[in-house]
Parts: structure tokens; C-alpha cells; sequence
């Protein structure tokens, strides 16, 4: 260090163990100000040059970019928020490099006869997936008018998160529900339930609140292996079918909901695609309600009518 407490570019290089031209680079984007310029118009660093230089190696040997090594530099608090954000990113590579990695096992362990059509399937997916198509089909799905709460309470319950790691086989189910929700446009008898047509005098709203009830009653018996049965879970099944049109729960409306349950449209398809998603041992919504219509058949057919 010279007389007046400062470094050349050269010197300070040498002392951080880097090339003049990686400390020429920090300091021509503002990291490393220099305190003053010699007589010939060299750069002079001062005394904390070395020890803020050593501070960016560390902070760019992390990948942040410039832009955030500057905030770090300038803001004593700033670094926990940068920390966060990058978390956040690296995160998000992770999530499409383990998506990307299973896919292409799929690709991999198929038969060469099914390696077209698989990759048609897997092309038609953002990498890392979204669920965005997927909310999209069951906002159109739903009966017209219902609060948004029901709305949110619906496609939370009812569309499955991508996994963090998957399977080749989930790749395949999450690929054919994709597929299955954007090429399928429901309308008024396309898979939709008597109970969606509010010219028959329904009110979807309060089916569904208590639909929601009723499945979080069930979903337990399900994951514990019961088979379907009479009891709390099934009278509040019904009890939301009969509030919603206006009926009683009685012996004859039972009778009648279980035949017009039965003659509904289904979506069969779209419930085993997410239950090869979620495993076996996350019940679907659309296992939950298969559980609830078998109860109440099994309870009509004892009773008769």
C-alpha cells in the first residue's frame, strides 16, 4: 500500500487473487468505487476495497446477479430478502429439471410405439408445469353464480399441485389431464349435474357449502378403509342435495336423489388421472362423492321403493 493509504488496480488484484480485469469490471458497474486517480489518471482504492472486493467474489461465487450484489452493498438489511429470492429461483430450476429428468425417463422406459404420442403429451406441458388450464376447465364447470369463496373452496380441493419430484408415471397423468382439461369444453349437459341448471330450481350455492362439509365428514372413512355406510357423513350429503332444491329429507327424497345421482353425467376420468397424481392416500373430491352415493344406494336398496 503506497503512502497515502491506497492500492493500484494492480495491487489490489493481487492481494484479492484476481485479474486486474475482474476489478476494473466491479468497479466500472459501481461495486468497487475507487477513492482516487494518480497523477496519470490510475485508479486508487483505499483500505476497505480488499475486504468489499472478497465480500462480491462470495456474493457472485452464490450466482447472484450484479444488480444484487449492488443491493446487498448499498443496504446493510438487504441481503436477507436476496437470499430469499434466490431460494425462491434456484427452487424453481430444481422443480423443472426434476419434471424434465422424469419426463424423459418416460420417454426412456416406453415401448417405441408409444414414444410419439408421449411426446406429443408432455410437449403440450409448460416446463415446470402450472395448473392454470386446469382452473381454467372447473371455473366453467361450475354452476354460473356461486360466491367466490365456494368458487376458491372448489378448485382448491379439486385440482392437484404438481409434484416437487416426480415420477415418470405422474409426468403421464399430469400430461393426459392437461390434455383432458383444455380440449374439453363443458357446457350445460356436458358432464355437468342436474343440480348445475338453475332453471330446475337448484341453488347450487348451498349445495355446495354443505357438499363441502359432507366430503370433509367422509374423507377420514375413506382413508381409513370404510366401507360406504350410513351415518353423519351421508346425512349431510343430503341434507345439501335437499336444501338446495327446496325438498325435505325424507325416506322418498332419498330414493329419488339416488336415482337422479346415478343418471348424472360423470367426470370419471378427470378423478382417476388426479388420483394417479396424488396417490392412494389423498381420497379425491370425485371418490369422496362416489363413496357418498354408494351409501346412499346401499341405504334406498335396504329400505325398498
Amino acid at each position: 500500500m503506497s503512502p497515502d493509504g491506497t492500492w493500484s488496480i494492480g495491487e489490489l488484484a493481487r492481494h484479492a487473487g484476481v485479474t486486474v480485469k475482474t476489478v476494473r469490471f466491479y468497479s466500472d458497474r459501481g461495486l468497487l468505487p475507487e477513492t482516487a486517480r494518480s497523477a496519470g489518471g490510475h485508479r486508487r482504492y483505499g483500505a476497505d476495497a480488499l475486504d468489499r472486493l472478497r465480500l462480491i467474489r462470495s456474493l457472485r461465487s452464490l450466482d447472484l446477479p450484479v444488480p444484487d450484489v449492488g443491493r446487498v452493498l448499498d443496504r446493510d438489511d438487504a441481503l436477507e430478502g436476496v437470499v430469499a429470492e434466490q431460494l425462491q429461483e434456484v427452487g424453481s430450476k430444481l422443480a423443472a429439471l426434476r419434471w424434465r429428468e422424469a419426463a424423459l425417463q418416460l420417454l426412456h422406459d416406453c415401448a417405441p410405439g408409444q414414444r410419439a404420442e408421449r411426446l406429443r403429451l408432455i410437449g403440450a406441458v409448460a416446463t415446470p408445469p402450472n395448473t392454470d388450464t386446469l382452473v381454467r376447465f372447473w371455473r366453467r364447470w361450475l354452476p354460473v353464480r356461486l360466491p367466490t369463496r365456494i368458487v376458491s373452496a372448489v378448485i382448491d380441493q379439486a385440482v392437484p399441485q404438481p409434484p416437487a419430484d416426480p415420477t415418470p408415471a405422474q409426468v403421464l397423468a399430469f400430461a393426459r389431464l392437461h390434455v383432458l382439461t383444455s380440449t374439453t369444453h363443458p357446457g350445460a349437459d356436458h358432464c355437468q349435474p342436474a343440480a348445475h341448471r338453475l332453471d330446475g330450481g337448484h341453488r347450487p350455492a348451498l349445495l355446495y357449502a354443505g357438499l363441502s362439509e359432507a366430503h370433509a365428514l367422509s374423507s377420514p372413512l375413506l382413508r381409513a378403509g370404510r366401507p360406504p355406510s350410513e351415518g353423519e357423513a351421508l346425512d349431510c350429503f343430503v341434507s345439501a342435495h335437499a336444501g338446495s332444491c327446496g325438498a325435505r329429507d325424507t325416506p322418498v327424497f332419498r330414493h329419488r336423489l339416488s336415482r337422479l345421482l346415478a343418471a348424472d353425467p360423470r367426470i370419471d376420468r378427470y378423478w382417476r388421472l388426479v388420483a394417479e397424481l396424488s396417490g392412494p392416500s389423498q381420497p379425491t373430491p370425485g371418490a369422496v362423492h362416489d363413496w357418498l352415493c354408494a351409501a346412499l344406494a346401499a341405504q334406498t336398496g335396504k329400505s325398498g321403493g
